[in-house]
């Protein structure tokens, strides 16, 4: 076969989709997933009926008859609450009620900020959630990014409710779980698009397609007596998607003309004029690029979940004749698992070991790697900084770095990239070329949704508070009046009526802090200790006292750690010791001097003494012995 015979062939095979799941059933992920047992509340329909034009017509003109609205003002509120996503990047979660039923919408997590010093993960706060646990009915995912479902492991641990989500959303919580010991226990159900699940007799959930950065992004249309409440989920309008249907924008039309109640829509590129690109755009970037360093080995580093981004990366590397190899933890586990569901077209022997890569000359190799984002511990960083066991980089790579910086990074990722062309690499980032596109829809996205849905409510969500405010801004600008639209906080529950929408008091909600294994054990007396510590270091003094006499019998001694190198200021010790000695033999000579208020007395003056000395104020921690 011809090169060009292979690559006609391989296009062919490689065309987005979008009958991927045409005929098929839903299927559980794992044990004990299978709807036979479940109650009618669990059991997931497999496809919804669109109405046809007519009926259509017919939805628009009774949208407003005297019926609905009787029954509508009859109605209970429904009470609608944000536990996170809100103010914030990150965990999202927010919780559903409606009588005595209730479901939750995603389950994320967020990375710890510079001085939440010691911390892994940071988690939306359960109390509520488990104080109303006996009405929770399910856990609906949009899609499979960590600040969507990141958090479910630790909420699973405490409710063992259905989850319902995606095929490969549900594939990757199933993976997440696995490393829980959850697995077996959890209760997983996928939804395809345009399924419908029934929570109670008033409410039901239907999942709707959306464009993302992942594949099966689904937003949520929930039927309540008042009509419906759009959750968008992380969305944009790409009308040439790489892998999937284009977003099901019909389906959002229908929804406007039955009457929706109120939108919940993504913020993340409110503030951004125009149209998000598609995908589409960074293929075309990348098959350029290739051809530019045809002499050399290519190394991508783009976000694991994104894997429209790494089928376009293997079909440049395929029409260029390169071998694919993937580095990362994160890139292995999501390319192995969209691979066995499908949703990555892999050539024969396109695929390597990263172990094999030296076997082939660097420019028929191209690398898949995680570490866009500088992170530490990442494939990339770790080459850059010449510590990655396999992968030893130099004037000969063109590294291709196919991301955004998230707000915060850019340091990180600018270290990582000098560090890098120090090593002789040609680095190309997002400011040079079209390598990277975002995942959420920007001005004119949103206000296709907000046009097609034509709301009576708004709250925009996802987002910190100047996407808020933008994001109500377009609403006021397309013609909503302002009591209609409602910028929130997370904890604060929203009562919504046919007729009004207002905040009506608040539950318990922040952030829980994970640390290794424990989970909420870090709180801020921990972490005012740690940065202390980080900042000024510590001063340990250490003594006997003789338990009959009462006198000083040994020490005090003196150790520190992140102060002053003590062989450098021998004489600043000398007089720490001489301080703290004075401090404990007037101590031992009052009678009336316990325990307690000898250590503040030698913490005390060892304070005083050192700030006058240097400035610095050390956490002191005296250690007093009795013997």
């Amino acid at each position: 076969m011809s090169e060009k015979q292979k690559q006609s062939s391989f296009a062919k095979n490689n065309k987005p989709s979008n009958d991927r799941n045409k005929g098929k059933q839903p299927k559980p992920v794992s044990g004990k997933n299978e709807h036979k047992g479940d109650s009618p509340k669990e059991q997931t329909a497999r496809t919804t009926r669109k109405p046809n034009s007519k009926s259509s017509a017919r939805n628009q003109s009774a949208r407003h008859t005297p019926e609905k609205k009787r029954k509508a003002s009859s109605a209970m509120p429904v009470h609608y609450t944000m536990l996170g996503g809100l103010n914030e990047i990150g965990k999202n979660m927010s919780v559903l009620e409606y009588g005595n039923d209730a479901f939750i919408i995603d389950c994320g997590m967020t990375f710890p900020d510079e001085d939440l010093l010691g911390v892994d993960v940071v988690l939306p706060d359960f109390s509520y959630v488990l104080k109303i646990k006996d009405k929770i009915r399910g856990i609906f995912i949009t899609h499979g990014h960590e600040d969507h479902i990141g958090a479910l492991p630790y909420l699973l641990k405490e409710l063992n409710i259905p989850v319902y989500a995606g095929r490969l959303t549900v594939a990757l919580i199933a993976s997440k779980l696995k490393e829980h010991g959850l697995a077996n226990k959890a209760r997983l159900h996928v939804v395809e698009a345009g399924g419908v699940i029934h929570v109670s007799k008033d409410l039901t959930v239907e999942f709707v397609t959306v464009n993302h950065s992942i594949p099966d992004a689904m937003a949520l249309a929930i039927k309540t007596p008042m009509g419906y409440i759009v959750h968008t989920g992380d969305f944009k309008i790409d009308c040439t998607p790489v892998m999937g249907p284009m977003i099901d924008l019909a389906r959002f039309g229908q929804l406007g003309n039955e009457g929706v109640l109120a939108l919940m829509a993504d913020s993340t590129n409110v503030e951004r004029p125009g149209y998000t690109p598609s995908e589409r755009v960074v293929g075309e970037s990348f098959a350029n690029l290739f051809r530019k360093a045809y002499k050399k080995r290519i190394i991508v580093a783009t976000f694991s979940s994104n894997l429209h981004r790494i089928q376009q990366i293997m079909t440049a590397s395929f029409q260029d004749d390169r071998k694919v190899a993937v580095s990362g933890r994160s890139m292995i586990n999501f390319v192995t698992i969209a691979q066995e569901l499908g949703y990555l077209h892999v050539p024969e022997g396109l695929l390597i070991d990263i172990d094999e890569i030296n076997r082939y000359p660097k420019e028929r190799v191209t690398i898949i790697t995680t570490g866009s984002q500088g992170e530490p511990m990442s494939a990339l960083s770790r080459m850059a900084f010449s510590d990655h066991r396999k992968v030893e980089v130099g004037s000969d790579d063109y590294i291709i770095i196919s991301a955004t910086p998230i707000p915060g990074n850019e340091k990180t990722v600018g270290k990582v990239v000098n560090e890098l062309m120090k090593r002789g690499c040609e680095v190309v980032y997002e400011k040079m070329y079209d390598v990277h596109v975002s995942g959420h829809a920007c001005q004119e996205e949103l206000k296709i949704i907000h046009g097609l849905t034509r709301p009576r409510f708004f709250i925009p969500v996802h987002g910190e508070q100047k996407h808020l405010s933008k994001h109500a801004a377009l609403a006021y600008s397309m013609g909503m009046d302002e009591k209609d639209v409602l910028i929130t906080d997370i904890g604060k529950t929203i009562a919504l009526t046919a007729d009004s929408m207002s905040v009506i008091g608040s539950v318990p909600a922040g952030r829980v802090l994970v640390d290794g294994l424990g989970v909420g054990d870090v709180g801020s007396i921990v972490l005012r200790d740690r940065k202390h510590l980080a900042e000024d270091g510590l001063i340990v003094v250490v003594a006997a006292i003789d338990s009959a006499s009462g006198e000083l019998v040994s020490g005090p001694d003196v150790v520190s750690r992140g102060f002053v190198y003590v062989r450098e200021a021998e004489s600043l010790f000398d007089e720490v010791r001489e301080v703290a000695r004075r401090a404990l033999l007037d101590c031992c000579r009052n009678p009336h001097c316990d325990w307690s208020s000898m250590k503040t007395r030698v913490r005390d003056d060892l304070s005083r003494m050192l700030f006058q000395k240097t400035k610095r104020s050390p956490m002191i921690l005296p250690i007093i012995t009795e013997i």
